[in-house]
């Protein structure tokens, strides 16, 4: 076997190991997710909040669970789908256009992150919850014996 796969040759590899996890540890998993979003959503309106002129831009911030899409007026207009064992958090709507130039900045404005950095600030603990969720769901999964 191979040491140097491809791009395509690693993502299907590990599309494949996802599609093989079990419904009942997905299922298990879904709490943890949703949570773990509203984590960072959270973060970032609070990071948001010092950018803050009308407030549009911290009411913009949206969680999406499994399997749901994302709102209309969010990157890739509301044509993705979160995956079982995916969350997505999205900034933006129809009003709200600008979360990436508050985020990287402009020629004529400084940068003020909130979405990476918010991100960051819960990282370790969701990656804690979620590991937890999925050891506590394995363990309560029956055996084919």
């Amino acid at each position: 076997m191979s040491r140097n796969k491809t791009l395509s040759q690693q993502s299907a590899a590990l599309s494949h190991r996802l599609s093989a996890i079990p419904k009942e540890v997905l299922d298990a998993l879904r709490p943890a997710l949703i949570r773990s979003g509203e984590e960072v959503a959270t973060n970032m309106r609070a990071l948001a909040e010092a950018s803050r002129d009308t407030g549009a831009l911290v009411d913009s911030i949206t969680v999406t669970g499994p399997g749901e899409t994302t709102p209309a007026y969010a990157a890739g207009g509301g044509k993705r789908t979160a995956n079982a064992n995916q969350v997505l958090v999205t900034v933006g709507n129809e009003e709200v256009r600008h979360g990436h130039l508050v985020e990287f900045g402009t020629v004529k404005t400084e940068a003020q992150p909130f979405m990476l950095p918010g991100f960051r600030l819960g990282k370790p603990r969701i990656e804690r919850r979620i590991s937890r969720a999925i050891t506590n769901a394995l363990k309560q999964k029956p055996t084919n014996d």
